[in-house]
């Protein structure tokens, strides 16, 4: 998770490096549609994440009971 976080603070520094492009996108609006696509993606790996500790816990809950 960490791995991922850094990866996405580099991306983020690298994007606010050039200026010109960072500007022109927010010109273009398209700064929003990859910002919801980044939440989006996001939001998808942490929901994953959750539903994979729950079937653990429920497994790790059947095996201490047998």
């Amino acid at each position: 998770m960490t791995a991922l976080f850094c990866t996405v603070v580099s991306f983020v520094a690298t994007a606010q490096e050039s200026a010109t492009d960072a500007g022109l996108m927010r010109s273009n609006g398209k700064i929003f549609v990859v910002m919801a696509v980044v939440l989006t993606i996001l939001f998808g790996l942490f929901a994953y994440l959750i539903s994979i500790d729950k079937k653990i816990a429920r497994l790790e809950k059947e095996e201490q009971s047998q």
